[in-house]
């Protein structure tokens, strides 16, 4: 029988079939997905085989089905090891904050590179639009202007005020989408609001650090009351890059892939490399400065050791 997987504990699973059974199920001896190696063989979103196991109550996963897409990020609990955050995606809600925490726009870059490297779109969000004053409105339009023309959609709203809500549902329905973002930007409040009577644990952000808390243990799906999916998951505090070269970097940020076939060398970096159209285009205001440094920070904390 097929199912889905809906939350992961580590090493018990629940799941539901096409007829909205739910079963907890565990996997059936060793599991190895052929290609990947990660702390969960399992993630929420794959699509697995389940039987009951002879002589027992118990439910059992015997199968993965292949995956359409999945993401993937350092484990939190050892930097040598990989975590599959969510499979079968058809789109990333990242939710930023400009104060109470604030969202560096090089997390936000980082997250885009691991997106791009598994060609899930991604909308970014930005929650407590109400806190929002001058200088926010000033720094959330430079935002706006410098990810839109590349591709991203970028949208404000304040879950608090129920202000821009609605068109962020719109972007939700009939699709299956991973919730992301660091602790406190208001992720759990928001599903609280689509699901008035669920109440998952939201906390404040910490005083003394000005960082969220973390409130979501384990990733969990919901299925939305107007059609689709969304993946709930931890709080995330940094993102470290997956199986990311530094050679292969700049064909995660769009705005760079569209002219890397211009550059005078097939293996250009982007660095000082003489004909350089990456270069050329920064100089130009084609390509953002930002974007560039960031294109370049990323770079410079990529661990070559594992290529």
């Amino acid at each position: 029988m097929q199912a889905l997987v809906y939350k992961s504990t580590g090493s018990w699973y629940q799941v539901k079939n096409a007829d909205g059974q739910k079963f907890n199920a565990r996997i059936k001896g060793k599991f190895k997905i052929e290609d990947i190696s990660s702390t969960n063989p399992i993630a929420v979103g794959d699509l697995v085989e389940i039987e009951d196991e002879e002589d027992t109550e118990n439910t059992v996963i015997t199968e993965i089905y292949n995956r359409k897409n999945y993401i993937n990020r350092v484990s939190p609990h050892n930097k040598n090891q990989h975590h599959i955050v969510a499979a079968n995606l058809d789109q990333l809600l990242l939710f930023a904050t400009l104060k109470d925490p604030k969202t560096s726009l090089g997390f936000i870059d980082r997250f885009l590179v691991t997106a791009e490297a598994y060609h899930v779109p991604v909308i970014i969000v930005f929650n407590k639009a109400d806190l929002f004053k001058k200088k926010e409105e000033e720094k959330f339009a430079e935002i706006k202007e410098r990810y839109e023309p590349i591709g991203y959609k970028i949208l404000q709203m304040s879950v608090e005020k129920n202000t821009g809500v609605d068109a962020v549902k719109d972007f939700l329905k009939d699709k299956t989408t991973l919730l992301s973002g660091h602790s406190g930007v208001g992720k759990s409040t928001f599903i609280n609001h689509i699901f008035p009577g669920m109440l998952l644990k939201t906390q404040q952000v910490s005083g003394w650090s000005g960082k969220g808390m973390h409130t979501t243990t384990f990733a969990e799906m919901f299925d939305l009351p107007f059609g689709g999916k969304i993946i709930d998951t931890p709080g995330i505090r940094e993102m470290g890059l997956v199986d990311v070269s530094k050679s292969e970097l700049s064909h995660y940020f769009p705005e760079m892939r569209a002219l890397i076939s211009q550059c005078q060398f097939n293996d250009c970096v982007h660095l000082e490399e003489p004909g350089c159209a990456i270069k050329e285009a920064v100089n130009s205001g084609l390509i953002s400065t930002e974007r560039y440094l960031s294109y370049l920070n990323i770079r410079d904390s990529i661990n070559e050791k594992n290529y």
